[in-house]
């Protein structure tokens, strides 16, 4: 304190007294004056070397001429600089020749991270393995509605998924669909139910499931033989898939099952490749000016697809 700490009868006061206790009018110590000056002195450098006051449409911007989003791009273009060499690469290679080259499957799965985070996690889960009962498709087993290879998943992630199954409510009675849930039940425990299998095929499901139940992947059409459930394996949510179906816009209660495209552009690129690749020709002669016509939308570049479709193949469930 002051110079008269020692001494309060020698100290001026306030004329406040607490129970008996003085209150001295000692000035504050010069340590403590010096630091809040120097405080003062700071904040009035810092309005003048950054941006400090906010005006109509943006605010002052100091000499320094400093933001924050400025210092983020500059971060991020050292980043994309490092990333550029193996970007370029990865762009050149095909999504089987990155499963070869285990440098570069190892850059695509860590740099697919924030990719998968930030646009699958959302409805696939973190690691792949949504919620139970969320009615996402689990990546890291080996139903594969599509085909798990890793050219089908780059396939699906670019093109988007959308399958459908129609409402049943007024094309079955209420006997036969209970038939027809039992028959699911034991066609996934693997019990055999004729009556059951007779329903289906005279009810037209093997259309679209197979006649042996077990799918048909251009349809993207369920497996019935296995125990996993895209939705539920209980009775009464079997039950409501058969009488309301998927994606079926006539009914109201229709379960919702549509994974976005994430690029046009590459879906037509991949489709127009593999229809090359039957008719015994070169894909890499294929003349994209008659291919494409310049407004396919791209929600993700084909080199982030590409990182994706490896991604989510190293996830285990990957055929």
């Amino acid at each position: 304190m002051a110079e008269n700490k020692n001494k309060p009868t020698q100290v001026g006061d306030t004329g406040h007294v607490w129970d008996g206790i003085r209150e001295l009018d000692n000035p504050c110590p010069r340590w403590w004056l010096n630091a809040l000056y120097l405080s003062g002195l700071i904040v009035v450098v810092y309005f003048v070397l950054y941006p400090s006051l906010p005006l109509v449409h943006e605010s002052t911007k100091g000499l320094l001429g400093w933001t924050q989003i400025n210092e983020y791009k500059e971060d991020l273009a050292k980043v994309e600089a490092k990333r550029a060499p193996f970007d370029d690469k990865l762009a050149a290679m095909s999504v089987n020749e990155i499963l070869a080259d285990q440098d570069m499957l190892n850059y695509a799965i860590g740099s697919s991270k924030v990719l998968f985070g930030d646009n699958c996690a959302a409805c696939h889960g973190t690691g792949g393995a949504p919620a139970a009962g969320a009615g996402y498709p689990n990546l890291t087993d080996d139903d594969w509605l599509y085909g798990g290879t890793v050219d089908e998943i780059e396939m699906s992630i670019a093109k988007g998924r959308q399958g459908n199954m129609p409402a049943h409510e007024k094309l079955l009675k209420p006997e036969e669909v209970d038939q027809l849930v039992k028959f699911a039940v034991d066609s996934s425990n693997g019990v055999t139910n004729e009556a059951g299998l007779a329903l289906f095929n005279a009810k037209g499901c093997f259309a679209c499931h197979g006649a042996d139940a077990k799918g048909i992947k251009a349809m993207g059409s369920a497996n019935l033989t296995d125990k996993i459930w895209r939705f539920s394996g209980d009775e009464d949510q079997i039950r409501h898939t058969i009488l309301h179906g998927v994606n079926d816009a006539s009914d109201k209660l229709t379960r919702v099952a549509v994974m976005p495209q994430w690029s046009q552009k590459l879906s037509v690129m991949l489709q127009a490749r593999a229809y090359a690749i039957a008719d015994g020709e070169d894909p890499d002669e294929i003349d994209w000016t008659d291919e494409l016509d310049g407004t396919e939308a791209e929600r993700l570049s084909e080199t982030d697809i590409k990182k994706l479709a490896v991604y989510v193949h190293q996830f285990g469930g990957g055929q």
